[in-house]
Order: structure tokens, then C-alpha cells, then sequence
């Protein structure tokens, strides 16, 4: 039943999510606004991270397998995709280091302020 009420909540904020996305006239994915969504309802304290975590980690555990339809897609318009397959990749690798790059960064840099604060949590 916890499983049950913990993903009612989690699907809950993503069509909280997609009624977002209709309603206002913004370039941005339905998944952003749900995110969006539950992190403030987190941080306020609304939803405690027990209300979601087993249904979270359970989706998190089976992320890869969602990703199977998306890459059967990807195959089977190879043909069309073979022609910008060069830039795709150049795209893809030099985005993925970007990120990698930032995300250490910015990672650094939370751990020096940390380091100069003696490790105290606020």
C-alpha cells in the first residue's frame, strides 16, 4: 500500500506537471516542470522524502529499461540518422564533457566552501 500511495504522489506532480506545460506558453519539457515541482514541495517540507523514496528509487532502478524503446527508435531510423551521424556524435561528445566539466567545478567548489565552513551543515 506504501508503494502504491508513494507513487500516486510521484505521478500526481508529474500531471500537476503537464497541466503546467499546457497552461503556460514556455519552452519547457512537461519532466522540468515536475521536477520543478517536487523539489520546491521538498525543500518546503510538503512531501517528506519518505513519502517518495521507494517509488523513486524503484524508478531509478529501472531507468535503463526506459530507455529501450528510445534507442529500438534510434535503430530503426538509422538510415535518416546516418547522415548527420558525424555532427550527432561531435555534438554528443563535446556536450557530455562540458557537462562532466561543469559538474566537477561546480562540485569543487562546494566542497572548498564546505571545507571553509569546518563542515558545519547549516
Amino acid at each position: 500500500m506504501k508503494f502504491i500511495k508513494e507513487s500516486a504522489i510521484i505521478f500526481g506532480i508529474t500531471l500537476a506537471g503537464e497541466i503546467l506545460n499546457a497552461a503556460l506558453p514556455l519552452p519547457i519539457p512537461t519532466g522540468v516542470y515536475g521536477l520543478f515541482l517536487l523539489l520546491i514541495l521538498l525543500c518546503t517540507g510538503i512531501v517528506k522524502l519518505q513519502d517518495v523514496e521507494t517509488a523513486g528509487g524503484f524508478l531509478l532502478d529501472i531507468m535503463p529499461i526506459l530507455f529501450v524503446p528510445a534507442t529500438v527508435g534510434l535503430m530503426e531510423n538509422y538510415v535518416e540518422l546516418r547522415a548527420i551521424l558525424v555532427p550527432l556524435v561531435v555534438i554528443s561528445v563535446v556536450s557530455m564533457l562540458v557537462v562532466m566539466i561543469v559538474t566537477g567545478k561546480v562540485a569543487e567548489l562546494i566542497m572548498r566552501k564546505d571545507h571553509r565552513n569546518g563542515g558545519k551543515r547549516r
